[in-house]
């Protein structure tokens, strides 16, 4: 979900093969699902589920079929990606417990507080510090009191030679998932001008500074760090 103002870039063709394109490095964010289960699984058992820039809805399908009680709510400003996680979630028999909303948060109608929310890859969108910490903010609004939220975004201090390492290992995995190269270059040229790649703890603080308590650092995928966070 990038920045509110630019142009949706998922179109039907990208959408359709979205998921099929990462298969091969499906483990990481296996592993990321299945932590973020365990964060979330003493919520109510009817606990309302808000999913940010929700994409193709793996995270939701999984918690979903996890949990048959719980309610979803999915934000996606990319008509195609919602198509995408509508058509999963009726196939997986789950889109009856779910809400779907084409646009972004701010335009989300108003609702009971959620007991969680997911934000996996999309706060990294938002280039300026204070645009990322409003983004946190209206999450934290959107929360009931010690609500969760667990969020997941490209993390690393761009000067040092830990990221020049972790570049190379992240070019590795591109071509291990069969990424055409000219996709390569566009994810490393990313890093700084499409994504604010910043150094765990400044992504940390701004979390904090959004209404959450001290985020915890659950997990790192290479660059991907995750969080979970509780509304103050």
């Amino acid at each position: 979900m990038p920045n509110q103002k630019q142009t949706v870039v998922f179109n039907e063709e990208r959408a359709s093969t979205y998921d099929e394109r990462v298969a091969k490095v499906a483990p990481l964010r296996d592993t990321l699902h299945l932590l973020t289960r365990l964060i979330l699984c003493e919520l109510p058992f009817d606990a309302r589920i808000l999913c940010v820039g929700v994409g193709t809805g793996l995270e939701l399908i999984y918690l979903a079929r996890e949990f048959p009680q719980w309610q979803f709510t999915a934000v996606e400003p990319a008509p195609a990606m919602l198509n995408i996680c509508r058509q999963q979630a009726e196939a997986c028999g789950v889109a009856s417990r779910c809400t779907w909303h084409q646009g972004y948060l701010d335009s989300l109608p108003a609702s009971e507080p959620f007991d969680a929310v997911t934000c996996l890859l999309v706060s990294h969108f938002f280039m300026q510090q204070e645009e990322r910490r409003n983004f946190f903010s209206q999450i934290a609004s959107r929360l009931r009191s010690q609500g969760y939220l667990v969020s997941a975004d490209s993390a690393c201090d761009m000067s040092t030679s830990s990221y020049q390492s972790l570049r190379e290992v992240w070019t590795r995995m591109l071509k291990y998932a069969e990424y055409p190269e000219q996709d390569i270059q566009k994810f490393l040229d990313s890093h700084g001008r499409d994504a604010a790649v910043l150094p765990p703890q400044e992504v940390a603080s701004i979390i904090a500074s959004s209404g959450f308590d001290v985020p915890v650092l659950f997990l790192q995928t290479l660059f991907i760090h995750a969080w979970y966070a509780r509304r103050l």
